[in-house]
């Protein structure tokens, strides 16, 4: 799957890029392991369904009341067990809602771990959900090379923004230690090595 340009709407061309990848999961490939030790792809699902709307909610104001909110935004919700792909177009629908509201790109958004502008959450938000949609190619065997220019784009502001105190072990931190991509990989495999998966 290849991009041609980033929009101007970075969030909503990394969630399409993710809903072309779940679009493809059939009923037998829920209980996949993924590159995401702890969760199996069902629970990849019931996650960035969840964090999307999580996203969503915090930009447009709601508190978060723990660093594991994020983690703990799809608890629940089993959206694996119902129409996935429709619920992952509603998180969809709201996330993009939120970030283009008016105003929102420019407020400043208090989490637990830090202060952020609207932009910059919506660049993580961005992030983040591509690069489930990697691990999701990844579990069910499709190609992982994901709209490359947009891996590209978000691995620039992935680098600098992402340090090793936001890195752990799996299940304990947003994102594992760096790993190396193989020789010649592409930008997404890349982006998915920098945030600690093994390619």
């Amino acid at each position: 799957m290849r991009g041609t340009q980033v929009t101007d709407f970075p969030l909503d061309q990394a969630l399409r890029s993710t809903l072309a990848i779940l679009a493809k999961v059939g009923p037998d490939d829920l209980d996949a392991p993924t590159p995401c030790a702890s969760w199996d792809v069902r629970a990849l699902v019931n996650h960035f369904v969840g964090t999307a709307r999580w996203w969503a909610a915090i930009v447009a104001g709601a508190e978060a009341p723990d660093a594991a909110a994020g983690e703990d935004a799809a608890a629940g919700e089993d959206y694996a067990a119902g129409d996935f792909v429709a619920a992952y177009e509603e998180s969809i629908r709201l996330a993009v809602t939120a970030f283009g509201a008016e105003g929102a790109l420019d407020k400043t958004v208090r989490l637990p771990f830090g202060e952020f502008p609207g932009a910059v959450l919506r660049d993580l938000a961005a992030t983040e959900q591509f690069t489930h949609g990697w691990d999701l190619a990844r579990a069910i065997g499709y190609s992982a090379d994901l709209d490359p220019e947009l891996a590209s784009w978000l691995l620039s502001l992935a680098r600098p923004a992402i340090s090793d105190a936001f890195r752990g072990p799996d299940g304990q931190a947003m994102f594992g230690p760096v790993t190396e991509a193989p020789a010649g990989a592409g930008p997404a495999d890349q982006l998915a090595a920098f945030l600690g998966r093994r390619v």
